[in-house]
């Protein structure tokens, strides 16, 4: 009896840990604390350690810095990490480590978004969040007791900047990091601008409406109270409500970053020094990276894919990314499983094969030398349309090719440049009055859908333009950067302009009779985006449009992974507003963030297809 007892004893940790997680279980076999970790300036960071009771094995840290909270608070308080496939840490015996930034929530300290890295740090007063990274990573080794002195960090959007900023720390301990749909830069693209253009719904609704950007003048576990809006109609509402002056005064002068915004209108060394990609050269050749996106995440795409490319061009560390049919965090499982998006079907559960395929075995490596990081290849990439994973070698495929795709006379497309002599062109009238919306229907808040939404609404107004392909004989797969390569003019002296690329379905589609929505000859957003025309030829300096001068804009949409079936059409529609995404363009060459309702004023778009002004779409071509 006392030998069987003895096996049993044995065994318990491996029963505990086979059993699957749940709130029960979490507490059962984890212990909480939360405790102030010193920084090398005497600033206080509040931080929650979630630690396994089971003492048989050393175990590794992982941890993730937020701006959002690393509640709840109080040491019988559990986060729910067994909700997501995060459980398999757990019973993995990983010590999870969350902590609240500097400033933010129960941190001492003031908070700055998007804190610049400071490449020259001489003295003790001179921290950002790489030493604050640092100086967390080095108590927890040193401090919590079996842990195996092997660390790594993750985190979803905001958290994923700060994942980022983790591998430029580089305290030897650090061997992981995963930056996942990581905000990268806030001008050129991610939340709150695109090519220049604000993203007004998100930038409004972040730092006003949900009040992210109140003071919190000490350290607090109660958050801002949201603002009440007079109309669920966001389109109403932003267009009411007119210029960004008066949507403003909403913000008081409490709001800082907003009123930021809107004192650097331009790519100035505001936004330059918040390019974490520009320093991505200081992260160490120990610390693996792994950068995480969604195609189809209307926040920080760019952020996922330019991360990548940046540590690629410029570390020497091991690299990779992963990027799936995802809105913002659906690999996560916030709120779906990555089957779907809104009305278009990937066929399988993508999330969950992500988790048990990249993530998990990513960090069972490097921090538990457990299994091989070699299935995990250099870009691993969900192709839309065809609906399979791709396992490749780079990034963007070697056998891809860049083919230019020209606009046609009379609404066409094709790889042959046009013909004509003469001045051809195809013509609109963006009334800022009546912009066109980013999406069908009343919309209170900005969708996530929006990303793969049927089209059809906005292509029958007359301010967007269609270009369609015959119906494709074969399938045509697209892997890389995307490139709008316009030639227009315009009557007044600025202009937005959005390109959209559409997957046109068969009129006879459906995926089976489980649909909610009528597929047939449904109009599939795979790829848009928006480019203030000011800044065609400069970010930093912007220039005005001489009218009805032929001028091209040309600038890079996100990259692409789709496949257009067999039988399918491509399109590409063209427009001047998309709102109230993003913000109106006076169609003045003013200063928007402060321009008048008298400035905004209608503007004749051409958008011109001849011999010698042809606009184009190049296209990454998978051979």
């Amino acid at each position: 009896m006392k030998l069987i007892y003895r096996i049993l004893l044995a065994l318990l940790p491996v029963f505990v840990h086979a059993q699957t997680p749940d709130s029960t279980w979490f507490r059962t076999n984890y212990s909480k604390q939360e405790i102030y970790i010193p920084m090398r300036d005497g600033t206080k960071l509040f931080t929650s350690i979630y630690a396994p009771k089971d003492n048989a094995e050393k175990h590794p840290v992982l941890m993730s810095r937020t701006p959002y909270s690393c509640a709840p608070y109080g040491e019988t308080a559990y986060r729910n990490f067994w909700s997501n496939h995060y459980r398999e840490y757990l019973k993995e015996g990983y010590i999870m480590v969350v902590q609240d930034v500097r400033g933010r929530w129960m941190s001492e300290g003031t908070f700055e978004d998007v804190r610049p890295y400071n490449p020259a740090k001489k003295a003790k007063t001179d921290v950002d969040e790489a030493t604050d990274t640092y100086d967390t990573i080095d108590w927890l080794v040193k401090n919590l007791p079996n842990n195996n002195g092997k660390v790594g960090v993750f985190g979803i959007s905001y958290p994923g900047f700060y994942s980022t900023m983790a591998a430029l720390s580089n305290h030897p301990a650090l061997k992981a990091v995963s930056p996942q749909a990581p905000v990268t830069e806030w001008f050129l693209g991610d939340d709150f601008h695109h090519n220049g253009a604000l993203m007004l719904m998100d930038a409004f609704n972040f730092y006003i409406r949900r009040g992210f950007g109140m003071p919190r003048p000490k350290p607090t576990t109660v958050g801002p109270k949201p603002m009440e809006v007079v109309t669920k109609d966001s389109y109403e509402f932003f267009l009411r409500n007119g210029t960004l002056p008066k949507l403003t005064t909403f913000a008081g002068d409490s709001v800082r970053f907003w009123k930021e915004l809107m004192q650097h209108p331009n790519y100035d060394s505001f936004w330059q020094s918040r390019n974490v990609r520009n320093f991505v050269n200081n992260i160490s050749p120990g610390t693996a990276t792994l950068v995480v996106g969604g195609l189809f995440d209307a926040e920080d795409c760019y952020g996922a894919w330019t991360t990548y490319k940046a540590i690629e061009s410029k570390a020497k560390n091991t690299n990779k990314i992963i990027m799936g049919p995802w809105f913002h965090g659906q690999w996560a499982g916030r709120g779906s499983d990555g089957s779907s998006l809104g009305n278009v079907q990937f066929g399988s559960p993508t999330s969950a094969w992500y988790a048990t395929n990249v993530e998990i075995p990513f960090f069972n490596f490097y921090l538990k030398g457990k299994g091989s990081a070699d299935p995990i290849k250099e870009a691993t990439v969900f192709y839309t349309g065809e609906n399979q994973w791709h396992q490749l070698e780079k990034w963007p495929p070697a056998n891809t090719s860049e083919t230019a795709l020209y606009l046609q006379p009379k609404g066409t497309l094709s790889y042959t440049k046009p013909a004509s002599a003469g001045d051809s062109f195809t013509a609109y009238v963006s009334d800022p009055a009546k912009p066109v919306p980013y999406a069908e229907g009343i919309k209170t808040l900005r969708t996530r859908e929006y990303m793969t939404d049927d089209q059809r609404f906005a292509a029958n107004r007359p301010d967007v333009l269609v270009f369609e392909t015959d119906v494709l004989t074969e399938d045509l797969t697209l892997a890389g950067p995307l490139t709008a390569d316009l030639q227009v003019s315009i009557s007044g002296t600025d202009a937005d302009f959005v390109v959209k690329l559409i997957d046109v379905f068969p009129d006879e589609f459906e995926y089976g009779k489980a649909d909610k929505y009528i597929m047939s000859g449904y109009q599939m957003l795979v790829r848009g985006e928006v480019m203030r025309g000011r800044f065609r030829n400069s970010f930093e300096k912007p220039v005005a449009f001489v009218p009805d001068q032929v001028t091209t804009v040309k600038y890079a949409l996100p990259d692409i992974a789709h496949t257009f079936k067999k039988g399918h059409r491509l399109m590409v529609q063209i427009q001047s507003s998309w709102f109230p995404l993003v913000d109106r363009n006076p169609q003045k060459f003013v200063d928007i963030y402060h321009a008048k309702e008298a400035d905004f004023q209608k503007a004749t778009i051409k958008i011109h297809h001849s011999g010698k002004a042809a606009s184009r779409i190049l296209l990454p071509v998978l051979k």
